[in-house]
């Protein structure tokens, strides 16, 4: 089965708002077998509305859309898709129903509001898609050619949750045959330009990925390296992708930090747990995007100590310890100030690991020796120090991003050397 996505919304295409709605149904649909094979975008308007569906009933006979259920005038999803299967609306009574239900059981004062009717408006001859997570029900709606529109909520929870509920075991029960999967294995790995990662994997003998396609995925995060079967039994899947991955794991090395969608920072904190450390943060650009990394991850107190923002160089003499000699030998973005931030705060704080960031994250700031994107970094593992300095790619928030990241990376490689 081949399914195509249309979202909707004039927010979409403002840019206020990131589809994520089309990229979460193209995963869970490839869980059961299905490819996602165009997604969508269109406006709040019932004239593109009708024209992105009646286009895609066309190539696959299969549509499902989110957006344009609610209950104002903007709403327009229902009536265009009706008018193009030629349906007439009515107001369905149990609709009606669970939302004077629903709105009774949140407490709101008064009755419920006639603009609210609008969402009890039904396509004839459609299903009604019960919503659990919202107010919005969704609609299932199918010609005597068996082409089908799911019409579901735009507001992403609800959106995920009706996947889950009624979009799914719908279309489990129309797929015939032998279940196959669309499945992903991705290797996460940091640290390594996606130019010299693919130098690696294609100097390797005997890569087999024969029914297979291999994606570099770069971003701030590192390559991620995306294996995919498509159309295959679960079982065969799983296979064809684990021997495929060891021979990419290798060709990496220890640039690998992790699979799917292992966070960096988790990683290290698991580290610290096994090794019995805490760790300290001392961040001058980044300016406590590290320590929100951390700290992000539930849990963390138990190996997180604090951190200490040393954005001015006075910061860093009376906080850190940061020697005035060395600021005026080196300068604030220099590896010897990072180290000495990094051991500062990690006998100030007393934790085991001592972490820093110092750099130009721009726009401004940079020179002919320290241009912008210039980062160092420093940790501090019980007295042995390491620094780095690297050359950063990317606007400030996109430096500031790659410094987070490189910083784990490189606590992560001092404990992995401690094992």
């Amino acid at each position: 089965m081949h399914i195509e996505v249309v979202t909707i919304g004039d927010e979409l295409l403002l840019g206020f708002t990131i589809d994520t709605n089309g990229a979460h149904l193209a995963r869970e649909l490839a869980q059961v077998g299905v490819m996602v094979a165009r997604r969508t975008s269109v406006g709040d308007g019932a004239e593109e509305i009708a024209s992105a569906v009646g286009d895609a009933l066309d190539r696959t006979g299969a549509v499902i859309t989110t957006g344009g259920l609610g209950p104002t005038s903007d709403d327009l999803t229902k009536p265009a898709i009706a008018a193009l299967f030629g349906r007439a609306l009515h107001e369905d009574a149990s609709v009606v129903e669970a939302l004077r239900r629903r709105w009774k059981e949140r407490g709101w004062a008064g009755e419920l509001p006639v603009s609210n009717l609008q969402q009890a408006q039904v396509p004839d001859g459609a299903v009604v898609l019960a919503n659990g997570h919202g107010s919005a029900p969704g609609i299932w709606l199918e010609d005597a050619r068996g082409r089908w529109v799911a019409m579901l909520p735009g507001v992403p929870r609800e959106m995920r949750g009706m996947c889950a509920d009624q979009l799914l075991p719908r279309i489990r029960a129309r797929l015939a045959g032998t279940p196959t999967v669309v499945r992903s294995l991705t290797v996460r790995t940091t640290g390594i330009s996606e130019s010299a990662l693919s130098d690696r994997i294609r100097a390797l003998a005997g890569l087999d990925v024969e029914g297979l396609t291999l994606a570099y995925l770069p971003g701030w995060e590192g390559v991620d390296l995306r294996l995919t079967a498509r159309g295959l039994a679960p079982d065969d899947a799983d296979a064809r992708l684990a021997h495929a991955a060891g021979p990419l794991r290798g060709a990496a090395g220890d640039h690998v930090y992790g699979a799917g969608n292992d966070d960096l920072a988790a990683i290290v904190l698991a580290g610290l747990r096994t090794a019995g450390l805490h760790i300290a943060v001392a961040e001058s650009c980044t300016g406590g995007m590290l320590g929100a990394r951390l700290t992000a991850i539930p849990g963390s107190s138990n190996a997180v100590l604090g951190g200490i923002i040393a954005y001015h160089d006075d910061v860093k003499v009376t906080q850190l310890g940061v020697r005035v000699a060395t600021l005026e030998a080196h300068g604030a973005v220099s590896e010897e100030t990072a180290r000495e931030m990094a051991t500062g705060v990690r006998v100030r704080l007393g934790a085991s690991v001592g972490v820093a960031i110092t750099g130009v994250a721009g726009p401004d700031g940079g020179t002919p020796d320290k241009p912008v994107g210039t980062v160092c970094f420093a940790a501090d593992v019980d007295g042995t120090v390491r620094s780095v300095r690297a050359s950063l790619v990317g606007d400030r928030h996109e430096v500031r991003q790659r410094s987070a990241q490189a910083a784990l990376n490189l606590v992560r490689r001092m404990l992995a050397a401690l094992s």
